[in-house]
């Protein structure tokens, strides 16, 4: 009979030899349970203590078996970590604070692990960390809070919807080619304010995909009116910005050598509310030639109504990609602790700086002598002028197009049941008539206090002569308010509009001036039937999200539902 030939290697062998048995007991995976051979007293002999090579080897084994297990429940992790934000008290939650038990800890624990994993330089970024969410709300309790202070400081329930950015198949077969293009780079100078700019590089993406084109990262044009010069890097997170979208379109810091002495078409003249359609059939040939082309003044010119994927684009721009530089961000973040510490804050938009009573042509509510002052530079830089100049001033004023002063402004929110006591802080800059402009606000809310009082020594003096860095610190601290409401709608109005909604349905407040300035002037109606009123104008801030599917002419950036929010049972979050 033919002897049994045994395997040199014991570890791979099908009668593994009773030594194999010895190192697996003293192996961390000794707790899973193994036949083991019948007892022969020759064992003893056979089995000596392993050399030191074979024990490292042993442990090596073990170690890759678990590392294995491991890997193996990572989508349960995965699953857990899509479910909520992660890593910071400001990405806690959406709803009142509460205690955590031991069991979601671990649960977050383990998520946030598997996020640092997977969230590395080679991947793109997890959309769900990528957000900039606010501090959590407050929970609203206590038997000396009226029912009207109850229902102002109450949030919207948002009906269920939730981000979610599911772009086709189509979309993404698509991304794999426009991504790693390399011939063809699109250029474009942003301006105005902050928000104009995010706006302006929204559509600037947009377009680079529309054009199957690469996007140098958008210069920032000098604020004629500010004089800001900053770059786009000192603004936002570059680094961040071209991950975030690195499924969507190729974002370079600057235009490779080959393409340095290429023509550059610059386009200038588009005009309101192109398609799609539009910007390929005008603009894809000249760029096939050239290699590179220049967009100036791209305001709002894009249409509002785009293929769904597209509209997704924007929000994942909007809400994701553009992330304030760190200084900014972190300065920002310890803002709005400092307010919400104390409790639920209220975040206004007072547009009354010089600039936007030029623009619209509005009176000051100051008196004659500034509204002299309006009147004389509308005079002489016309320029600025945004208003309709076949309109007077009254018909603006009832037409809605003129801002809310602080006196107008403090009755609204005295109507709408906001306490005296309100921790108010005043987002804009400088006031046109400084104090005296937000004395009727103080008088009625004294707690109220801007960033430049917030700060503290030294915090806010590297941005002295930078407004979109000081516009940026309050957007990140308005974002975290209990209630916002913008005195005249604007580029940061409808931002906050749609940003709110988009992370979790955070109340905002617009003022629907058409219907609140008559009644203002009413001196007949009492205190009580004003207030019932206001709050009766003003109830869809309590209700269910405004689908942008009413109004096409509404921007998705504000009006996020349907495109970008749904009421699947999961999302982003």
């Amino acid at each position: 009979m033919a002897k049994t030939r045994n395997a040199k290697n014991s570890f791979i062998s099908v009668n593994p030899s009773p030594c194999f048995y010895y190192l697996f007991s003293n192996s961390p995976l000794a707790s899973i349970r193994v036949s083991s051979p019948k007892k022969n007293p020759r064992n003893r002999k056979l089995c000596t203590p392993p050399n030191l090579s074979l024990f490292f080897l042993s442990l090596l084994v073990s170690f890759t078996f678990l590392g294995i297990s491991v890997l193996s429940f990572m989508p349960i992790i995965l699953q857990e970590s899509s479910l909520r934000p992660l890593m910071s008290p400001s990405l806690v939650s959406f709803s009142a604070p509460s205690l955590w038990s031991a069991e979601h800890r671990s649960r977050v624990t383990l998520a946030s692990l598997a996020s640092t994993f997977l969230d590395s330089e080679e991947n793109e970024p997890i959309l769900s960390n990528s957000v900039m969410v606010p501090l959590p709300a407050h929970g609203i309790v206590g038997s000396n809070v009226s029912e009207e202070e109850k229902e102002f400081w109450q949030q919207p329930d948002g009906e269920g919807y939730r981000p979610c950015l599911d772009f086709s198949i189509g979309y993404r077969k698509a991304s794999v080619r426009i991504t790693k293009e390399k011939r063809r780079f699109l250029m474009v100078v942003v301006s105005g304010g902050l928000n104009q700019q995010r706006n302006e590089i929204v559509d600037a993406v947009v377009i680079a995909r529309i054009l199957e084109a690469a996007l140098v990262v958008p210069v920032l044009q000098v604020n004629q009116i500010w004089g800001d010069e900053s770059e786009f890097s000192e603004i936002f997170d570059v680094k961040h910005f071209k991950r975030t979208l690195q499924a969507d379109v190729r974002v370079v810091s600057s235009l490779p050598s080959t393409h340095l002495l290429s023509r550059q078409t610059i386009e200038t003249k588009i005009p309101r509310d192109v398609s799609p359609l539009w910007i390929r059939s005008r603009f894809f040939r000249k760029l096939n030639e050239d290699g590179v082309f220049v967009f100036k003044g791209l305001d709002s010119k894009l249409s509002k109504n785009l293929p769904s994927d597209l509209q997704k684009l924007r929000c994942k721009v909007a809400f994701h990609a553009l992330r304030y530089a760190a200084p900014i961000r972190e300065l920002g973040n310890r803002l709005a602790r400092r307010m919400w510490i104390e409790g639920p804050y209220i975040a206004l938009h007072l547009r009354l700086e010089k600039d936007v009573w030029v623009r619209t042509g509005c009176r000051t509510g100051l008196g004659a002598e500034y509204d002299d002052i309006i009147s004389m530079i509308r005079g002489s830089q016309p320029e600025y002028l945004t208003a309709r100049q076949n309109m007077s001033y009254l018909q603006r004023r009832l037409a809605g197009q003129c801002p809310l002063n602080s006196l107008e402004m403090a009755r609204l929110l005295k109507a709408l049941g906001a306490p005296g006591s309100a921790r108010v802080y005043k987002a804009g800059g400088e006031p046109f008539g400084g104090k005296q402009a937000l004395q009727p606000l103080l008088a009625e809310f004294p707690n109220l206090v801007t960033k430049d009082n917030l700060a503290r020594d030294g915090e806010l003096s590297q941005y002295s002569n930078r407004s979109s860095a000081l516009a940026a610190i309050d957007y990140i601290v308005s974002l975290s308010s209990a209630v916002f409401v913008p005195s005249h709608g604007g580029n940061m109005g409808r931002a906050m509009q749609g940003h709110r909604a988009y992370v979790g349905h955070r109340k905002y407040i617009k003022p629907n001036k058409r219907s609140i300035l008559p009644l203002l002037e009413d001196t007949s109606i009492s205190d009580a039937e004003f207030s019932s009123t206001m709050r009766k104008l003003h109830v869809k801030s309590q209700g269910q999200p405004e689908m942008r599917t009413n109004r096409r002419d509404r921007d998705v950036i504000a009006y996020p539902v349907p495109e970008c929010m749904c009421k699947h049972s999961t999302g982003i979050f």
